[in-house]
């Protein structure tokens, strides 16, 4: 029997910022729409070879980070009970498009299965309320 090939995830959102205070906002825990937002347990070093520990409604989530090179791109090892057991890659990067800023996250190595899809849902709710805190930050300038 075939072993599925890896699900890799790519999600893309448009920023009204600049791509130095979107690397800063992502990697903070009190900024809403990032992942280190919630949950009841975190531990955040976004170092090269920083470790991170999240837990999220009981569920643990953790992983090492790989690459932090300010201003545009983060890269962590991802691992949960969703990638069954798999050491998998999220990517996210911070390009300058004009006055705002593309922010693309890739999650590779993921199960190719309901669990290892089940992080576009989750990816996708957390890069929907991002932007949002753009938004807020701007009127607050006016």
């Amino acid at each position: 029997m075939k072993s599925k090939k890896p699900l890799e995830i790519k999600l893309e959102r448009t920023l009204a910022t600049t791509p130095r205070e979107a690397f800063g906002a992502w990697l903070n825990p009190k900024v809403p729409g990032t992942p280190w937002n919630i949950g009841e347990k975190l531990i955040l070093q976004p170092k090269v070879d920083g470790l991170f520990y999240w837990l999220v409604t009981g569920t643990p989530h953790y992983g090492r980070f790989l690459k932090v090179v300010k201003p545009g791109l983060i890269q962590h090892t991802w691992m949960s009970p969703y990638t069954e057991g798999r050491e998998s890659t999220v990517t996210v990067s911070f390009k300058k498009q004009g006055e705002e800023t593309l922010m693309t996250l890739v999650h590779a190595g993921l199960p190719d299965n309901s669990n290892g899809r089940a992080h576009i849902g989750g990816w996708n709710g957390f890069l929907d309320g991002f932007p949002k805190h753009f938004k807020k930050a701007a009127r607050k300038k006016k």
